[in-house]
């Protein structure tokens, strides 16, 4: 083991030798490596951190899974044996309607560890009025505790308090300047079914989602289902669970096991995830065009340092060198160039990084992960190995007696 470490040793030695006898060349394609790592963490960073960005702010405004009952069906009876049957079908309209057994679902559903909050919510079209102002508006009805877990509303709250009960609602910020009014003012609430309620602006929230902000009014579950002729009866139960990429197979999971309609984010927000899924492929195509362009560099420098160490090379050989000796020098010189490079390229990347965090738009934050970096260290000390395959298979091939009439 250790005459093994020896000559390993010693290869190690002539390939900083080399390196240092072309050091313009050294210092050239290192800092090269450099440019290219530091352009891939920081190139993956800043999409890792704008879809992180995207996804938070959509799912800060909405449930994993959603649970809706089925959607009304005709029922067509079956022709009779030996006839032809001619169907012309208008689909039913869909009423707002209950869940069924909803508190024994919620019930199991707490039980499963897929899942990490559920709660059930009434919700239904209405009209605000305040005066001649007079809004289009989407009542929720909702048990804060509950659905505090699926959207922390006390986060988005701008003024007042998070209360609802006792005829205490909240509502967008849009929609309070729509209708003029602030907390502490009041709001009659119809539903066109013959059910209204005058009742009090506990507080108003800002989604960020225009549309929310414009429409949604937050109320206590009892009095939604009041104003909707629900009495008892919930229309959704939202759902989070713990990773957010799964949320189509434990929605497809939850659908089997309550004989619901399950949607999931991901399938309501499809323009979203091709969306990513493009980003994540440019990232993708950048790297790769990256760690080329570094691995011709460094195939480039080492093939010239073969040429102009051909007679040392061959001087090697006649001393006892073996082919395998010559291959790992060469080698040698690409893991060096990987390793320094990646090690600079680091340093650089973190420091954009800070730099875009610190001083940048502030529109969101880049996070750098250590394995990112590690993953980065292994891809251009790798690239460095495979760029050098070529360059040092030639140099190995070298005839030492031709190798040393080399002028």
């Amino acid at each position: 083991m250790k005459h093994f470490f020896g000559r390993l040793w010693i290869e190690w030695t002539i390939a900083i030798s080399f390196l240092r006898e072309g050091r313009a060349q050294s210092i050239m394609i290192t800092v090269g490596v450099a440019v290219g790592v530091a352009v891939i963490v920081f190139v993956t960073a800043l999409m890792q951190g704008l879809q992180s960005n995207i996804i938070q702010r959509t799912l800060g405004t909405q449930a994993h899974i959603r649970l809706l009952s089925p959607d009304d069906v005709n029922q067509i009876i079956a022709p009779a044996a030996g006839t032809l049957q001619l169907l012309q079908e208008d689909k039913r309209p869909q009423r707002l309607r209950s869940i069924n057994n909803w508190q024994q679902i919620t019930a199991t559903l707490d039980q499963l560890p897929l899942l990490t909050a559920v709660s059930p919510v009434v919700s239904g079209p209405a009209f605000a009025q305040r005066g001649d102002a007079l809004e289009s508006v989407a009542l929720v009805g909702i048990d804060v505790e509950r659905y505090q877990k699926i959207i922390p509303l006390k986060e988005y709250l701008i003024s007042g308090q998070l209360r609802v009960g006792a005829d205490e609602v909240l509502i967008g910020s849009q929609l309070a300047e729509d209708l003029g009014v602030q907390v502490g003012s009041k709001l009659r609430l119809d539903t066109g079914q013959q059910n209204s309620a005058v009742v009090n602006i506990a507080g108003i929230f800002e989604l960020g989602v225009r549309e929310l902000d414009a429409r949604y009014v937050y109320l206590d579950l009892k009095q939604a289902q009041s104003l909707l002729s629900l009495p008892g009866g919930v229309t959704v139960i939202d759902l989070t669970v713990a990773d957010i990429f799964e949320a189509e197979n434990v929605a497809a999971q939850v659908g089997r096991l309550t004989s619901l309609q399950a949607e999931s984010w991901i399938k309501t927000n499809a323009q979203l995830m091709n969306a990513i899924s493009a980003q994540s492929l440019s990232t993708s195509m950048i790297i790769v065009f990256v760690a080329i362009s570094v691995a011709f560099g460094i195939a480039s420098v080492l093939l010239v340092s073969v040429v102009q160490r051909t007679r040392e090379i061959g001087i090697l050989r006649a001393t006892g060198a073996t082919r395998q000796q010559i291959l790992r020098i060469f080698l040698f010189q690409g893991a060096m160039f990987g390793l320094l490079g990646s090690v600079l390229g680091s340093v650089a990347s973190y420091a954009l990084v800070w730099v875009f965090n610190n001083f940048g738009p502030g529109l969101f934050y880049i996070p750098v992960s250590i394995d990112l970096i590690m993953l980065a260290l292994l891809l251009a000390i790798l690239t460095g190995v495979l760029a050098a395959a070529i360059p040092a298979r030639r140099a190995a091939a070298l005839d030492p007696v031709e190798a040393i009439r080399h002028v």
